[in-house]
């Protein structure tokens, strides 16, 4: 697993790096968006992988990568904002670098974390996935997420927003580590 925690450390530094780039260029103008808005963007990144996987090419330039770090970043920003809330004016919105990225790593960690006693117990399977299949278990955790938002978060025995958030970062980890580390595809 010692491989597995090298991999995730140079791919939370990939997406890391472009949070941040972001970030200064941006702002943190999402802070205005609510739940259901960054995991609607979540969605639209992972059906974009699922169509470029069934029709075999993308038209635009961009392939599947970017995607799969959007939807980590995006999972990251829900976390923020499940911790924050939802900014309500210009000031609210705005957060300097430093202080985004601080959360963005006490989230990124917070995952890692549990991606190593799930990936302890579960042995790998990850690596014998197809990342179509991957590609479909994160669609799977959006609609589980929409369902719960849907009914204002409240459940009665699944695990919460939070639970599929991070589960959706890890999985679109694995996958960048099969396509950016291990060059697969």
């Amino acid at each position: 697993m010692a491989d597995t925690s090298k991999q995730y450390d140079e791919v939370i530094a990939y997406c890391r790096e472009i949070f941040c780039n972001k970030a200064i260029d941006y702002g943190t103008a999402w802070r205005i968006l609510r739940l259901p808005s960054l995991t609607d963007q979540i969605y639209i990144k992972a059906n974009r992988i699922r169509s470029i996987q069934e029709k075999g090419e993308a038209k635009v330039a961009e392939g599947v990568i970017p995607e799969f770090v959007g939807i980590v970043n995006y999972c990251v920003m829900a976390l923020i904002q499940m911790e924050m809330g939802v900014a309500e004016s210009q000031e609210e919105v705005s957060m300097e670098v430093k202080t985004v990225t601080e959360l963005y790593d006490k989230y990124i960690h917070a995952a890692k974390d549990l991606m190593m006693n799930k990936n302890h117990d579960y042995g790998e399977a990850w690596r014998q996935m197809r990342i179509s299949s991957i590609t479909d278990i994160i669609l799977m955790k959006i609609f589980r997420t929409k369902s719960i938002e849907d009914h204002q978060g409240n459940t009665l025995v699944s695990e919460g927003l939070d639970a599929n958030y991070y589960d959706m970062i890890n999985y679109a980890m694995f996958c960048l580590i099969r396509l950016v580390v291990e060059k697969e595809g």
